[in-house]
């Protein structure tokens, strides 16, 4: 599992809430500025229509499951400590929060939208979530910049007594941050490196993009603070799929593409019935879902621009070497080749490869095959 996503934002803005809604882990959970210092780590799923209906099969996942036709592939989740104005300084924890973004390929910024919260994470009134938005771009924007700096200061020392290009030089310097060389020249080419707190957007934009979770939407203020931000924007209540999810957990509802139904009432109380009917109104049919399923498909999907394929050792069984059917579904960026996908299964796969079946039209499919969403390949290998 490659794919790793982090949960970030301030304090207090419901981080946690969402870790907890999106993977069912517990973890302190608490309005407590500074609640979560080590990152939580999780599994949770990106959710796609399975191949198995095309091939009128069943299939049986090795990692995560299916069920009504619904896949869930995992991921990696983080939910890491909150940031704070001035965090690339050290303000807060804030050097802590940022080294534990490096390993993410995407960010999910979880922001109250609600505004009972100030910067800091301490309970107030009237605070206008745009800048919580704002801020802590900034301040990650901010530590790329100075990443970057050093490396070209690293690179106007040695550049009179070597040939080295500079994005060679950044690309050494931020081999940290899982920052490609192909993206640091795809952003150097565009903008150059004058403008160095432009380059140090640029590529935090393409390297660690950021989707808004906009949270506690069910609260005083949500809607009217959603529609003044401009990124791409999902209004989310964690509190809600929690309570749905733990109700399902305990066989008291069926919770199933943002339907509830109440599987025995006599399991609950006047107030938790009422509960559930204020989630249904002001949640599900007002915004079609608590938009925690959509935070992570939105981010993996339509952000990464990622698809699902599945590997087979047997193209017309659609079978691996246990005879398991369709057992494995990868989630890789769209048009990735296919020799390149066979070093991502195992790299003696990938060294040993001679080419590929397309298990839908059993056509023989060369290295440089781009692969499509939903392709189910037989990978061939000399012995």
């Amino acid at each position: 599992m490659s794919l790793e996503i982090a949960i970030t934002g301030k304090p207090s803005s419901g981080k946690s809430s969402f870790f907890k809604a999106a993977t069912m882990i517990d973890v302190e959970i608490s309005s407590r500025p500074f609640t979560t210092i080590k990152p939580n780590q999780g599994v949770a799923y990106v959710v796609t229509n399975c191949i198995e209906k095309e091939f009128n099969v069943k299939c049986k996942p090795n990692k995560g499951r299916c069920v009504d036709g619904k896949r869930y592939v995992p991921i990696k989740l983080w939910d890491i400590a909150g940031i704070v104005p001035e965090a690339h300084t050290g303000k807060g924890l804030g050097l802590k929060f940022l080294d534990d973004v490096r390993q993410a390929s995407a960010l999910i910024q979880v922001v109250d939208i609600s505004g009972t919260t100030n910067e800091e994470g301490n309970v107030t009134t009237n605070y206008d979530p745009v800048k919580e938005v704002e801020f802590v771009r900034d301040e990650i924007n901010s530590w790329f910049e100075e990443i970057i700096r050093r490396g070209i200061e690293k690179y106007d020392r040695i550049k009179r007594t070597t040939k080295i290009d500079i994005t060679d030089v950044l690309t050494e310097q931020l081999t940290g941050l899982q920052t490609s060389k192909e993206q640091i020249k795809k952003v150097y080419d565009r903008t150059g490196i004058d403008d160095i707190k432009q380059f140090a957007r640029d590529l935090r934009e393409l390297s660690k993009p950021i989707l808004v979770a906009a949270n506690k939407i069910d609260l005083e203020r949500g809607l009217e603070n959603i529609s003044r931000i401009q990124s791409t924007t999902i209004p989310t209540s964690a509190a809600a799929e929690i309570a749905l999810k733990t109700a399902e957990q305990k066989d008291i509802i069926e919770y199933h593409e943002n339907k509830i139904i109440i599987k025995d009432e006599s399991k609950l109380d006047k107030k938790q019935i009422e509960g559930l009917g204020l989630i249904k109104k002001n949640v599900l049919e007002k915004f079609g879902s608590t938009g925690i399923q959509k935070c992570l498909n939105t981010t993996v999907f339509d952000v990464l621009n990622q698809i699902v394929v599945y590997p087979v050792a047997d193209a017309n069984k659609l079978t691996d070497s246990k005879n398991n059917v369709l057992p494995d579904a990868y989630l890789v960026k769209n048009s990735t080749r296919l020799k390149d996908f066979a070093f991502m299964i195992h790299t003696d796969i990938g060294n040993k490869f001679i080419g590929g079946i397309d298990a839908k039209t059993k056509k023989k499919l060369g290295a440089d095959y781009e692969l499509k969403n939903n392709d189910v390949v037989e990978i061939l290998t000399s012995k």
